[in-house]
């Protein structure tokens, strides 16, 4: 059998598998997960409609720039980070949505925009809408646009340790990302 590459077939650049750092964190800290696969897609809304998870169980993480320090804003997918409320809570100068240009070398082992809600794997701090604790479980962005992880929140929480406070805004709102 001939190998592809020697007939001039190209299938793509490799992509890096995002889930293995997530997974080890995962694995050693004795968390139960379940991994999602799915259709390529790029919205957390397209992601909550293809694997029938309700937009408020499926978190989104939103990297924004708080007196130029990178950190990850999380919310359910059917809602927007709300920024005026964000910067009021961290008595911030400036708080704004950061540019792909500002985080996409943070990530290395995740495509562009997939990043999962570990800030704390990434040196990050994470600030995460309160609404997201009202469910047992949790599911986000496994590092590709094509996985997902599902675990409990609590297990979440317990080992990211994000802020929880108010920080989803309606999608109407003004002032919002």
């Amino acid at each position: 059998m001939v190998p592809a590459e020697a007939l001039g077939l190209r299938f793509g650049r490799e992509v890096p598998v995002p889930l293995s750092m997530l997974r080890e964190f995962l694995d050693r800290n004795h968390i139960q997960y379940m991994v999602i696969s799915h259709s390529v897609a790029y919205t957390a809304q397209g992601i909550a409609a293809l694997t029938h998870i309700p937009g408020k169980e499926l978190a989104k993480t939103v990297m924004i720039m708080a007196d130029g320090r990178l950190a990850m804003a999380v919310v359910p997918a059917s809602f927007r980070v709300d920024l005026y409320r964000l910067k009021k809570y961290l008595g911030a100068g400036t708080v704004e949505l950061a540019s792909e240009y500002e985080f996409r070398d943070r990530f290395p082992d995740c495509e562009t925009g997939s990043m999962p809600p570990f800030g704390n794997l990434y040196g990050m701090d994470v600030f995460a809408d309160q609404s997201l604790a009202e469910d047992e479980e949790i599911a986000f962005n496994a590092g590709s646009h094509r996985e997902l992880v599902r675990m409990r929140f609590a297990d979440f929480r317990n080992l990211v340790k994000p802020a929880l406070m108010p920080l989803a805004a309606n999608k109407a709102r003004g002032n919002a990302a």
